[in-house]
């Protein structure tokens, strides 16, 4: 029985290990030079520096970042806005049609994004939204909203329903009871949908690349650079691509208590 124990956890370190070590090596190059990310076999003692960092800075890496940030900020706030509502509607006061609503909302993500690229190029083309952020935060918006409808509603229905009827019986109204009751119990599972759509929303490429160019480029647009002709810079690369994962893993990190809750809520009755 102990066998099995002790085999069980040294496979569960092995997994751990094989999907954490691209990140590590990612870390491990972003901190050599370019001559020792090219070796064969690899270089693993090698003299740390910032080189690459620089160089980064120097490519224009922060109107990226800046466009990056102002992007997933504005659209996960427009999700949470309008998705709240949705899901409230959805799961505490239901109608008849709320399944056909449900399915709809699910019917949207099974669209390949690649068939709707060339409308939404005319679209954006039509409206002067080329090359705008105010085009991947409508498309963002509306590319999260599905998925937040559905993780915010089954968070919604957890609420207990004591709580609402109590709030009834005090004479609390509905924007109130929504904002001032549920919201607050709920709170986990709304940092859970925001982290959700932040991370979507930041790594997000296909549209970026083909919507925008000089002013409205995001993050994966900018590493997408490093992909020439001459082949890949890797030390750079792996330097921007840290970079670019920093803002997420910080904002994870911060919200991991919530997210934890989050997550598993409604997972124990």
């Amino acid at each position: 029985m102990r066998l099995g124990r002790w085999a069980l956890t040294g496979f569960t370190w092995l997994v751990a290990i094989l999907f954490v070590f691209p990140l590590v090596w990612m870390v491990l190059t972003a901190f050599k030079r370019e001559s020792d990310a090219y070796t064969d076999p690899p270089t693993v003692v090698f003299g740390p520096t910032l080189e690459q960092f620089a160089g980064v800075f120097e490519r224009g890496f922060l109107p990226y970042l800046a466009n990056s940030a102002f992007v997933t900020l504005v659209s996960t706030l427009g999700v949470l806005a309008l998705g709240i509502p949705a899901a409230y509607a959805l799961s505490l006061a239901p109608v008849k049609q709320t399944g056909n609503v449900l399915g709809f909302f699910l019917s949207t993500k099974m669209l390949p994004v690649v068939a709707a690229i060339i409308p939404l190029y005319v679209i954006s083309q039509n409206a002067r939204l080329l090359d705008n952020v105010w085009a991947l935060i409508i498309l963002y918006t509306a590319m999260n909203m599905p998925l937040a409808v559905w993780m915010l509603r089954s968070f919604f229905l957890e609420v207990p329903k004591e709580t609402l009827e109590a709030a009834r019986v005090d004479g609390a109204s509905l924007p109130t009871m929504l904002y001032r009751v549920v919201l607050p119990v709920m709170a986990p599972g709304i940092a859970a949908t925001a982290l959700i759509s932040v991370i979507f929303s930041w790594t997000e490429f296909f549209y970026a690349i083909n919507l925008t160019a000089a002013r409205a480029g995001t993050v994966p647009v900018f590493l997408s650079g490093f992909i020439t002709s001459e082949g890949l810079y890797w030390a750079q690369l792996s330097a921007a691509a840290l970079l670019a994962s920093l803002p997420v893993m910080i904002v994870g990190w911060i919200a991991q208590n919530h997210l934890v809750r989050g997550l598993s809520m409604g997972a124990v009755k």
